[in-house]
């Protein structure tokens, strides 16, 4: 075993602790090369982009889940480099993906592994794609697929945004990353060696390689990646000295043979073309002396020359331009109070909120559209928004802080569509309409009536994106084909007949509104009949909402604690699947029997020991029946403030954000996948104490905050503010509230009451307040009225 590895293996708790907890620790890593640390107390320096890199660890909190021979879910976020919504991403890979993944997606960094393969320098969405990979190597390399790996120092480990450093122990060489919009810089400082060797090359699919010079090395991926990469496939890569020497490579990844001869590697040859084609670049270096490598990609060699160009070529410079553009982000909230564990893992968050969408050109840049034709960008444009995930909270999020960058993601979204003829979609969802309808709820203003042109249309032609709309606008349901054998738990295939039905009512719900206001009497009725299909999907005999097959028959055996990929339900249970209707608590409500049987099947739900017999990889991060690694559930929790119970709201969302986010022993676990920052919103909105249940409408259920005080500028300039007395881990519990010094006694606010500045004050104490927040006339907003009323 690695001598410095197990030295981290044994201090790995403390080491952690230090990491992620300590104010200016990640100032640490630019002390050693001379530079002087942030200035402390700042908030961007609470924030560790490894927070997500872990899964949980505690069995209780993770189910049954992995299977046998895969990796136990996390976060799958990266710690790598980046700018707010970047495009491109210096980050860290120690995932072979080339050759196989077993999470479901490429991720390219898990904290586990413990040896590093390369670093990228692509916009890729997930980082396991990007191209080239970049690995220095002091003395022998070997050939991809078979990368040289180096064991790393995880002590030695240091992210922060718009910064990542860590020692490869193997090699002896420190590696920095950093980036700028359309660049990312690459800081090796090497041993004392007459082989230091940087390689490069362009992974499995391959491509076209050159050597320009004696300082440069330039190519294009062949991989048809085009929807996976925002920044083109063309790189040039530049290094702040010449070679001592060099030459290219590739692998021919076809041929079955054993044995040496395999691989085409040749010295001082200037190209090459085929599947892992790359290049090497060589140095005589003295020990600590540092080779700079910016790199910058296009959607040709001349537009990553010029984005490689127009960057500055300072790694110090570039690294404090990184940090100042995610201090202005974090400057937008400010919370006092809380551990510093909490505080961490709050601005933690935050950053990976700001995942996506990502920019991929600004105004006035080249970007090539849905269409494939290369334009101008008439604003800062940007790439899809993946709805299923982020449309429930991140967005929502955006629209308190950036509602501008909200306005460029709305047009983008609608250039998409008059490029594609549909909206975007997003897994088995239409949630583009949520953006749109928020947007307009909450005072953004937008030319609503082009929008809704392919809103309507998405969820009108059967020939678009809505999978099944036929049956959908038939029947009022989907069905689902029960399998051979009828086995239970199911197969991983079907049509997602339940949980589709479902997402499409809420869709209908929001589009609904839409026309409404566009004045477009038949369409809103239309839409509003159709919102309230999720109630042909429910079943009264068992309580839940249930498949049907093409004749209307209910499937049967129907279990509701088996989890599903795709049969009925979408990565998720019966007991998920059945909150599914966030448009409607309310009806919900009055299928299950009214307050108090909501009450009890709620409770029951978070509750129920979690005993299913198939594995859902993505159903981690459980109390009871309850996921919080997985979307469609998430807004469970807040569901009281209908019901006249929310006093458990604000208990059980004091337990997740404690139990499910860095509960583990290396404090960066997550309870599953961060999708692009959907997990991670929901943490800083529900740490900040409210949550947007329907992100289609401007209400937001009030939970607990968990800090004292939170600041939040919102995006005209007016502050918003919660503030929390008497405030701590044991009072949780709301006793009073009052919102701009008059009572409140609502348990949620709409966009409204806060859009021109507010302060919403709460006294908090360790027992429940049962009065409070539990008038029927208090509650949240329905699409079904109270029968009482």
């Amino acid at each position: 075993m690695n001598s410095s590895l197990a030295r981290v293996r044994r201090r790995a708790p403390f080491i952690v602790a230090l990491s992620i907890f300590a104010l200016g620790s990640v100032g640490a890593g630019h002390a050693r090369n001379g530079n002087p640390p942030p200035s402390a107390g700042a908030t961007v320096d609470e924030a560790n982009p490894l927070v997500g890199t872990a899964p949980l660890d505690r069995q209780a909190l993770i189910g049954n889940a992995p299977p046998p021979g895969e990796p136990l879910y996390s976060g799958m976020t990266s710690p790598g480099a980046s700018l707010p919504q970047s495009a491109t991403e210096a980050a860290p890979v120690n995932i072979n993906a080339d050759l196989s993944f077993a999470t479901g997606v490429p991720v390219s960094y898990a904290y586990g592994r413990p040896a590093m393969i390369g670093f990228s320098g692509g916009g890729a969405t997930y980082g396991a794609r990007a191209a080239p990979m970049v690995m220095p190597v002091v003395g022998d390399w070997t050939v991809p697929p078979d990368y040289a790996q180096s064991y790393y120092d995880k002590a030695s480990e240091k992210a922060s945004p718009g910064y990542y450093a860590v020692d490869l122990d193997t090699f002896h060489t420190r590696v920095e990353l950093t980036v700028t919009q359309w660049t990312s810089l690459m800081r090796f400082t090497f041993p004392a060696s007459h082989r230091s060797n940087v390689v490069v090359n362009l992974r499995r699919p391959g491509g076209d390689v050159e050597v320009v010079g004696d300082r440069t090395i330039r190519g294009v991926d062949a991989g048809g990646r085009a929807e996976h990469y925002s920044d083109g496939p063309w790189f040039v890569a530049e290094f702040s000295r010449p070679f001592a020497g060099f030459g290219t490579f590739h692998a021919n990844v076809n041929d079955k043979g054993e044995g040496l001869g395999n691989e085409d590697v040749e010295a001082d040859r200037r190209t090459v073309s085929g599947s892992y084609a790359g290049a090497y670049a060589t140095f005589d270096t003295q020990a600590g002396e540092q080779v700079l490598m910016r790199i910058a990609h296009g959607h040709s060699a001349e537009e990553a020359e010029q984005r490689l160009h127009a960057a500055d070529g300072d790694f110090e410079r570039v690294h404090a331009r990184a940090r100042a553009a995610w201090a202005q982000v974090f400057d937008r909230v400010d919370v006092t109070g809380g551990t510093p564990k909490q505080r961490a893992l709050f601005y933690s968050t935050l950053y990976h909120s700001f995942a996506s969408p990502r920019l991929i050109a600004r105004k006035g840049e080249h970007y090539t559209g849905a269409d494939g034709h290369v334009q101008i960008a008439g604003y800062d444009r940007y790439g899809p928004v993946p709805f299923w995930d982020t449309g429930r909270n991140q967005i929502a999020l955006l629209m308190l802080l950036e509602p501008r960058v909200v306005q460029d993601i709305m047009r983008s979204e609608l250039d998409m569509a008059r490029e594609r003829g549909y909206m975007n979609t997003s897994f088995h969802g239409d949630h583009a309409v949520f953006l749109y309808d928020g947007a307009w709820q909450r005072g953004i203003p937008f030319d609503y009536a082009a929008a809704y042109e392919y809103l309507r249309k998405n969820a009108t032609d059967p020939k678009g994106p809505r999978g099944y709309l036929a049956e959908y606008m038939k029947n009022g349901w989907i069905a689902d084909i029960v399998p051979p054998g009828n086995p239970s738990p199911p197969y991983a295939g079907g049509k997602a007949g339940v949980a589709t039905t479902l997402e499409y009512a809420w869709d209908d719900h929001a589009l609904a509104d839409v026309a409404r206001r566009l004045g477009k009497k038949d369409d809103a009725e239309r839409f509003l009949r159709r919102a309230a299909n999720y109630r042909n999907a429910f079943d009264p005999s068992v309580g839940f909402f249930r498949g049907r097959t093409e004749d209307g028959k209910w499937i049967s055996p129907f279990d509701p604690g088996e989890p599903y990929y795709n049969f009925m339900m979408k990565e998720g249970s019966g007991w998920s699947t059945l909150w599914l209707v966030p448009h409607d608590v309310q009806g919900l409500m009055n299928l299950l029997g009214g307050r108090d049987a909501f009450n009890a099947k709620l409770d029951a739900f978070f509750s129920t020991p979690y005993q299913a017999k198939g594995i859902c990889r993505d159903c981690t991060g459980l109390i009871g029946q309850y996921v919080q690694g997985n979307q469609p559930d998430q807004q469970a929790a807040y569901l009281y403030a209908w019901s006249g119970q929310p006093w458990k709201t604000q208990a059980l969302t004091r337990r997740i954000l404690a139990e499910l986010y860095g509960s583990d022993a290396t404090g960066y676990g997550y309870p599953g996948m961060d999708d692009q920052g959907s997990t991670s919103s929901w943490y800083v909105l529900s740490a900040m104490g409210f949550y947007p249940v329907d992100p289609a409408s401007p209400d937001y259920v009030i939970g607990s905050p968990i800090f004292d005080r939170v600041r939040l500028r919102l995006g005209n300039g007016k502050v918003f503010e919660i503030v929390a007395r008497n405030n701590s881990a044991r009072n949780m519990y709301i006793q009073s509230a009052t919102l701009n010094g008059k009572p409140w006694t609502k348990p949620w606010f709409s966009h409204a009451d806060i859009a021109n500045g507010a302060t919403l004050v709460l006294t908090m104490g360790p027992e429940p307040n049962k009065t409070w927040g539990t008038d029927p006339h208090d509650v949240p907003l329905s699409m079904s009225a109270d029968p009482r009323d």
